[in-house]
């Protein structure tokens, strides 16, 4: 089955200064399938929501492909990619920062149906009914305001939104950081089930590998703007095969310690975003690097089937192990 986005070798810098750019997003590659989930991770300023904002073209692309069911949208007018719109959707992390405050729980999920011309309002009534139940909010909601539910009831509101036009793709930006682990698990546990019964894709974009890990069929490690690592999340777990995959998820806590893994630090600070050199942007902070690692940025490869990793040494991680 083919894929329902790719994106190409994406690129989004943003000027600054005279001559100086910051390179938010550097040639990033990835592809998410029907009723897949692709979670999207790394540090804060890494460039994770960059690319959600550029696949949404909510941000304009500097250079790069976009391409959403075989069509190329990178450089459409927003004109001819509003009707495409409509099978793409996004909830955010604050809830109740997404959600108007000056609308009810009905205004705010049908709003996105009033574009739909063909609707009748009586359709587009039974819809919300429809949606709300899919979310679990109950219809005696429905003349309620954003501030008189609770942070989890604000979360299902926006993502019965997201949905209520039945999308292909969700970017779920952040959307589980903010609440607490047992919100938390409701809310990815509703997520998992609403693409079981309606087939939508997930662009799952968080700093919480926890949260990843349970939602993600597989994942891609962002770093400085760069794909650092991508693979299933269960060979992601197992076997890293790069340094900045193996310090983040070794900084992971989890609720059994026996799962945890070998502390693996990375010393230095990060280097900048503003014209960076052309090196591996690990150079500065990695304890596995060579003189070969300055020849260049390293490409994204494929080191086994399914598992990519732009690290010149990626293939001594996987054979035997390496240490600094």
């Amino acid at each position: 089955m083919p894929d329902l986005l790719k994106v190409e070798n994406l690129v989004k810098y943003f000027q600054v200064d005279k001559g100086a750019y910051v390179h938010a997003v550097d040639d990033v590659s990835l592809s998410i399938g029907r009723g897949e989930t692709l979670g999207l991770v790394g540090e804060s300023g890494s460039g994770k929501t960059t690319v959600g904002r550029c696949i949404l073209r909510l941000l304009k692309p500097t250079s790069g492909h976009i391409i959403f069911d075989d069509i190329d949208i990178t450089s459409m007018k927003l004109s001819d990619i509003r009707p495409l719109r409509r099978r793409m959707s996004v909830v955010f992390q604050d809830p109740m920062g997404s959600l108007n405050p000056r609308m009810s729980v009905l205004n705010t999920v049908l709003e996105p149906l009033r574009l739909d011309l063909e609707m009748t309002n009586n359709d587009r009534f039974k819809r919300v009914l429809q949606t709300l139940e899919a979310t679990e909010i109950s219809a005696r909601y429905l003349s309620r305001y954003p501030h008189e539910l609770t942070e989890s009831e604000q979360q299902r509101v926006a993502i019965a939104r997201a949905i209520v036009n039945r999308c292909d793709l969700i970017i779920v930006d952040e959307a589980t950081s903010s609440l607490d682990p047992t919100v938390r698990r409701t809310i990815l546990r509703l997520l998992q089930d609403l693409q079981i019964q309606l087939g939508i894709s997930y662009l799952f974009i968080s700093h919480d590998l926890t949260a990843v890990k349970q939602i993600s069929h597989r994942i891609a490690i962002m770093y400085l703007g760069r794909i650092a690592e991508i693979a299933s999340t269960e060979a992601i777990f197992s076997k890293q095969l790069h340094p900045y995959s193996r310090a983040l998820l070794s900084a992971v806590l989890y609720p059994d310690p026996t799962h945890k893994l070998e502390p693996f630090v990375l010393q230095g600070e990060i280097p900048t975003a503003i014209n960076p050199p052309k090196e591996c942007p690990l150079v500065s902070r990695c304890p596995f690097v060579l003189s070969e690692c300055r020849n260049g940025v390293p490409p994204l490869l494929e080191i086994e089937p399914g598992h990519w990793s732009a690290c010149c040494r990626a293939k001594e991680l996987l054979s035997s192990g390496i240490q600094a």
